[in-house]
């Protein structure tokens, strides 16, 4: 009985190494993206943006696990308006001091929040973010949040731009409040032919007559 017992056991443990092993060799990788080749269409548990470097998807469609983290002076670029991409992110998109974030056609399980930076654009359009979002502090040439659908309450504050045209925040629908201060220029639809923001909140601030 003693043996038989044993044996069930080792057979057991052999198979729980077996089924660990293979789920090891399936799981979904980190990747560190960067500018020696472009970003393809796949599954990652994390996508980290090393400083400086560009991470370029424009045409990819991924599934993230985890989070995508941009740090500073880097560009990430996931979909565009053309040919779509984008796919689907668990947890969050984090940038702080980034060259340019590029949202387009994305899940976005958790939030965005892009803090600081300066380049030439970052925009992020056509997306589905269930919780908040908030661009905060950004410097260059253009921005732009346009037709995203949003969970929580969203802030664009303190963005910088040089063109005129541009803070371009038109088209979205925001369950909780839209809150805009300190933006230029002010935030406007510009030539996107927007509509105006759909609310469930209050908006505040510069976005009030958006």
């Amino acid at each position: 009985m003693r043996r038989a017992v044993f044996s069930v056991s080792l057979v057991a443990t052999a198979v729980a190494a077996v089924m660990l092993a293979a789920s090891a060799a399936g799981a979904a990788p980190t990747l560190r993206c960067d500018s020696s080749k472009k970003l393809k269409s796949g599954k990652y548990s994390k996508i980290i943006v090393p400083a400086g470097e560009t991470c370029n998807g424009t045409k990819a469609t991924i599934r993230v696990t985890g989070n995508v983290k941009v740090e500073s002076g880097a560009t990430f670029v996931l979909g565009n308006e053309e040919n779509a991409g984008g796919g689907k992110i668990d947890g969050s998109v984090k940038a702080k001091d980034a060259a340019s974030v590029q949202l387009h056609f994305a899940k976005v399980g958790g939030s965005v929040a892009i803090e600081g930076g300066t380049g030439f654009f970052s925009t992020v359009e056509d997306n589905v973010i269930r919780g908040g979002a908030h661009i905060t502090g950004y410097q260059g040439f253009w921005l732009g949040f346009i037709r995203n659908q949003v969970g929580g309450s969203v802030r664009l504050n303190n963005n910088i731009m040089d063109d005129p045209d541009a803070n371009e925040y038109v088209s979205n629908t925001i369950g909780g409040n839209l809150v805009c201060i300190g933006d230029s220029p002010a935030p406007q639809v510009g030539d996107s032919g927007g509509s105006p923001n759909v609310v469930s909140g209050q908006k505040i601030g510069q976005c009030a007559g958006l």
